[in-house]
């Protein structure tokens, strides 16, 4: 890998005018134990212009690799909410062949076509037109067409640098290893603009829930379409609806029932205006599993947050959702309940919230199998006194 980099490196430093002496790229596996490798990573992620992920079946099985797409992602998908347009900041190479169904639903939105490199390097990965000493001018020519790519990346839709992520709060956009595919739903407890109290700026709403964007101006998309995407860049597979519709709300990909994936709620305060919205959230919480939590995405450049009427929804909160409220502020996460104040904040609490919801789920949710057809059982004959066997045998009939 280190010789791919090298060739990258000088062909990136002719193809402009980069200052001599200065570094056209920087790559994981230079540093060395002592180096302060965690905060020099989150630095270079959070700086980089352009993110070259090596593709190969064991890319996808590593945790720190999955760290280093997510945070590199997650700043792909704040510069997009702040209007920076769509960056395709993230270039992928093969390294060595990866099947389609490899891949974890968090990257298949890559779009990726190795074949412009060729079939060879379709066949063998950059590793095999390395290995293959008759691949050689393959090679050359694939290097340099990846570092052109590069380039024109960096060019024509710069990145703007973020604060570096914490390398060790970082979640993986990988699951596990053997892991089956992870859903979670996303409920949009919003008004609209129609629907929104007269008194309430109406700028942040649209025509429906779902164009809720609490962090208006400073972004220019609807918080759940960010969340959703966030969410999907976790490898989960994602459901979302707004909670003012009944027939959607709690149902996931392939069960019928309402509660059969971990949930969060995307609460506007300003929903709790309404009566009616009021009362069906209080029987929502007076039925809501363990595995639902609630993020109140709150603006702190939103000048009604300070008023009367603002503080007044805020007691309401508690008041409609005690059991909800009351539980998640017993947990690290109560930030999340108590209101996020910034877009960074949200895309920062997001994934431990997920995370949250998540295991609440694999703890507390039990399945149940569907009903077999009814079976009559002979009656049980009484046997012997089992204390009349000897020690460490049972009564195996019994127990069948």
């Amino acid at each position: 890998m280190y010789v791919l980099y090298k060739d990258l490196c000088d062909h990136i430093m002719a193809l402009t005018d980069l200052p001599a002496g200065l570094p056209a790229g920087f790559m994981d596996r230079e540093m060395r134990s002592g180096d302060q490798w965690p905060q020099k990573l989150s630095e270079n992620l959070a700086t980089c212009r352009v993110f070259v992920p090596l593709f190969s079946p064991r890319y996808f099985m590593s945790e720190s690799c999955g760290r280093e797409w997510f945070a590199f992602n997650e700043r792909v998908l704040r510069a997009r909410a702040m209007g920076s347009g769509s960056l395709p900041a993230i270039v992928p190479a093969l390294w060595t062949p990866v099947e389609y169904a490899q891949l974890p639903d968090s990257v298949r939105h890559i779009q990726v076509d190795h074949a412009t490199f060729g079939d060879r390097y379709a066949a063998n990965g950059i590793y095999g037109l390395i290995k293959i000493n008759r691949l050689r001018d393959e090679y050359e020519e694939t290097v340099l067409g990846l570092a052109q790519r590069i380039v024109r990346v960096a060019q024509e839709a710069p990145l703007p640098p973020s604060p570096p992520r914490p390398y060790e709060s970082t979640p993986s956009a990988f699951k596990p290893r053997g892991e089956g595919p992870r859903r979670i739903h996303l409920t949009v407890v919003a008004p609209t603009r129609g629907s929104v109290p007269e008194t309430r700026d109406v700028r942040a709403y649209g025509d429906d829930p779902q164009d809720w964007n609490p962090y208006h101006p400073e972004s220019t998309r609807p918080l759940p379409a960010l969340a959703e995407e966030l969410i999907r860049s976790l490898d989960y597979r994602v459901t979302v609806s707004s909670f003012d519709d009944d027939e959607v709300r709690g149902k996931d990909f392939d069960h019928p029932e309402a509660g059969s994936a971990p949930e969060i709620l995307l609460l506007d305060r300003w929903a709790l205006s309404d009566e009616e919205r009021r009362r069906r959230l209080r029987e929502f919480d007076h039925d809501a599993r363990p595995w639902v939590s609630v993020i109140v995405p709150w603006n702190r450049a939103d000048v009604q947050r300070y008023g009367e009427e603002a503080r007044d929804l805020a007691t309401e909160l508690e008041q409609t959702l005690p059991q909800i409220v009351d539980r998640d502020r017993r947990t690290e996460h109560r930030t999340a309940m108590n209101g996020v104040s910034t877009l960074k904040a949200f895309t920062d609490v997001l994934p431990t919230i997920v995370a949250y919801a998540t295991q609440q789920y694999m703890k507390y949710h039990s399945t149940h199998p569907p009903a077999g057809p009814s079976v009559s059982r002979p009656p049980r004959l009484r046997g012997p006194d089992p204390t009349s066997y000897p020690a460490g045998e049972t009564d195996r009939g019994a127990e069948e």
